[in-house]
């Protein structure tokens, strides 16, 4: 059983920090809007941009009370207990994807859109640990993807807290840091809107 230790506190701190310094960067954030696909993070009415897309504004909504049984699904479903640092990761904000860069490439942050994309992380996770066994790996959460289109993404190891870099049913490639909270105070907010058209870095992260 993992003990709640003064990891999962700082990393809440620094997501709270990236937080607060991309909406200085960029305070006008807005996605496609689907009325089926609703969060808490929206505000304002529906509206279309130039190209006629439906479009809402949102920004990162913390919640109230963290929303950690979002994932205990998980934790009965594999028999074991989530490290705190994901809990608190995934549990403090409401959110889309948010975009960073890391010094060693572009990070786009996996967040919670609603309750909906959190029961479908539960089963992304689940299907992820089968395949961790099947490669006789440690279990890890995996929290950001790294280049756009590239097979790379990165996690939270369960038993260290570790940061890994990870291909797809593959043992983990390296430690990227040791904890969470320091992966996050790295990051510097990037531009929303990137694309894959946006970055030409080669193999930063490999």
């Amino acid at each position: 059983m993992l003990e709640e230790t003064s990891s999962g506190s700082s990393t809440g701190t620094e997501l709270d920090r990236f937080i607060e310094h991309t909406l200085k960067a960029y305070p006008r954030l807005e996605r496609w809007y689907d009325p089926e696909w609703r969060s808490p993070c929206e505000y304002g009415a529906p509206f279309r941009n130039a190209q006629g897309e439906q479009r809402i504004l949102w920004r990162p909504f913390k919640r109230s009370e963290p929303g950690y049984q979002d994932l205990a699904g998980l934790e009965r479903a594999l028999e074991l207990s989530l490290h705190p640092d994901i809990k608190t990761y995934y549990g403090a904000y409401w959110s889309g994807g948010l975009e960073a860069e890391a010094p060693e490439g572009h990070v786009s942050l996996i967040l919670l859109w609603n309750e909906q994309d959190a029961a479908r992380l539960v089963e992304n996770l689940i299907g992820h640990a089968l395949a961790k066994r099947q490669s006789r790996s440690p279990f890890s959460v995996f929290f950001a993807c790294t280049e756009p289109d590239a097979e790379e993404f990165l996690s939270v190891d369960n038993e260290t807290g570790q940061v890994l870099l990870e291909k797809p049913g593959r043992k983990p490639l390296r430690v990227v840091a040791e904890n969470l909270g320091q992966f996050l105070q790295t990051l510097v907010p990037a531009d929303p809107e990137v694309t894959s058209d946006s970055h030409t870095a080669e193999g930063l992260w490999v």
